[in-house]
């Protein structure tokens, strides 16, 4: 072989070195980049999987929220008659004693099964999340934004509220209020 040729073959050579050293700079950011998208797909992925586990949790424990919810009025219907009836005679004591037992039932079912009655005290701070104010009163023993009055109680199911507790909110007196009661 001549000079000249050798010199072309060792030209071809590092020539070539290049092009595969290139080449293989490109296939290591080509893997680099399938690699980062591979793992965001399987975290997705993961994430998909945990939220459908946590979907399908509540779905379960929920499933008797409507259920509930068409039981409230009954148990607002026996906890008033209770509250409404006086003593009487022997057959109106019976009749009082089954109301009680069945409403008792009905509180101990609920319970069980992760309903809580929501039943502010007067004089509890109003908490919006859990109390709907239907009207503010002039209250001396109660102190401003504080629930007055309960009117109907409320329920939660687990964390969720299937219905708020009906209250009237103790306001401010007014300089005239104070002026005729003072």
């Amino acid at each position: 072989m001549t000079n000249e040729r050798k010199s072309d073959a060792a030209e071809e050579t590092i020539s070539g070195a290049e092009v595969s050293a290139e080449s293989l700079e490109d296939c290591r950011a080509e893997l680099a980049d399938v690699k980062d998208r591979l793992l965001r797909a399987l975290a997705e992925h993961e994430n998909f999987r945990r939220r459908s586990e946590r979907e399908r949790e509540d779905a379960v424990k929920f499933a008797a929220a409507q259920l509930v919810k068409d039981l409230l009025p009954a148990a607002d219907s026996l906890s008033r008659a209770l509250e409404n009836m006086s003593p009487g005679d022997d057959a109106l004591q019976s009749l009082l004693a089954g109301v009680a037992l069945t409403e008792r039932a009905l509180r101990d079912a609920f319970i069980k099964h992760g309903i809580q009655k929501i039943q502010p005290a007067p004089g509890e701070p109003f908490d919006a999340h859990r109390h709907q104010a239907l009207f503010e009163v002039e209250d001396d023993d109660c102190p401003p934004g504080t629930v007055a009055e309960i009117l109907q109680p409320g329920y939660a199911y687990y964390e969720r509220l299937l219905r708020p507790a009906l209250v009237g909110v103790a306001k401010r007196r007014t300089a005239q209020t104070q002026e005729r009661h003072g």
